[in-house]
């Protein structure tokens, strides 16, 4: 869920030689594929769908050599659902990359895991929400394994962010690292499916020092990439700043960037399915998120001395 409310470049990223490891993002199709897959019943928080999705997830953060940031990768956590009933329980998974820098500051990209599982009979699949943000994630942490980054990265992988961003809520509660130290938050939340070629970037409206470096990335992306949905010079409904798990780094004063679509027919509906991916949208949408984090992360001691932090 987002709201609450209701080419050489390119090739260089999907492609690898017959004797070269995979490149960043040469998974994101079939990570998309297998989470929104029906056997995952629609990954809902607490549920054995949840539970194999999460241990997809931990594989591949095996098999792209992650490890955990203090052990084990997972952080479980509880909370009250909106209605009546026992508290559930929610597991982030966290990974950590190390950086080059001797700089304090840390990068954390995210994007969550779950959806709205089983309803009626029928399974909401959610493979652009979000499956699509996870394989963005996947394609992130591929990226700075085979070329670390400047600044010490957390792969984080939220669980319950359907229940009203509750992953995100807890890891900030009590983040693995000190917040002070946290320079950015980078989160996906929606990245596959526009009819436009649009992906939306959201950041630059409150915080005017990322517009420089987003502007930067727009410029040569392989979609088109568009700065907004950050105020409410639209409206609150179209400001997504709390409707995905930037949210509770923003309310913290941490600064963050966002990267999804808009809404399309399929959102939050049983037809969000793999088959409704245009996967060269798909593709390039996962070079660009790739392009601009490393971007950020490059500007990241900059962005956090704007920031006052």
């Amino acid at each position: 869920m987002r709201h609450l409310l209701a080419s050489a470049a390119l090739a260089l990223v999907f492609t690898a030689s017959a004797h070269a490891a995979p490149t960043p993002g040469a998974h994101a199709l079939d990570d998309v594929r297998i989470l929104s897959a029906d056997d995952m019943e629609g990954r809902a928080v607490g549920t054995l769908g949840g539970a194999k999705a999460r241990a997809y997830i931990l594989k591949r953060f095996g098999q792209i050599g992650l490890r955990p940031k203090g052990a084990p990768f997972e952080r479980p956590f509880t909370f009250k659902p909106k209605t009546f009933g026992k508290d559930v329980t929610g597991v982030n998974l966290v990974a950590r990359i190390e950086g080059t820098s001797s700089s304090g500051k840390v990068l954390v990209v995210s994007a969550h895991y779950d959806h709205l599982g089983v309803r009626k009979g029928q399974v909401y699949n959610g493979a652009d929400d979000n499956a699509s943000g996870i394989a963005g994630l996947l394609a992130v942490a591929e990226a700075f394994k085979a070329k670390p980054p400047r600044h010490t990265v957390l792969i984080v992988a939220f669980d319950a962010e359907e229940s009203g961003l509750k992953g995100a809520k807890a890891f900030v509660a009590d983040p693995p690292v000190p917040l002070a130290n946290i320079g950015l938050n980078v989160n996906f939340d929606m990245l596959s499916k526009n009819a436009k070629n649009q992906l939306y970037v959201s950041g630059a409206g409150p915080q005017p020092y990322l517009k420089p470096v987003l502007d930067g990335v727009a410029r040569t992306a392989p979609v088109k990439l568009l700065l907004g949905h950050d105020t409410d010079a639209q409206g609150k409904e179209n400001n997504w700043t709390q409707q995905s798990d930037q949210g509770p780094f923003a309310v913290a004063g941490v600064p963050w960037v966002y990267f999804g679509v808009e809404d399309h027919p399929e959102y939050h509906q049983p037809t969000d399915d793999f088959a409704t991916v245009p996967q060269d949208f798909f593709k390039h949408a996962v070079a660009t998120v790739v392009t601009a984090t490393r971007a950020l992360d490059d500007d990241l001691d900059s962005i956090a001395k704007s920031a006052g932090r």
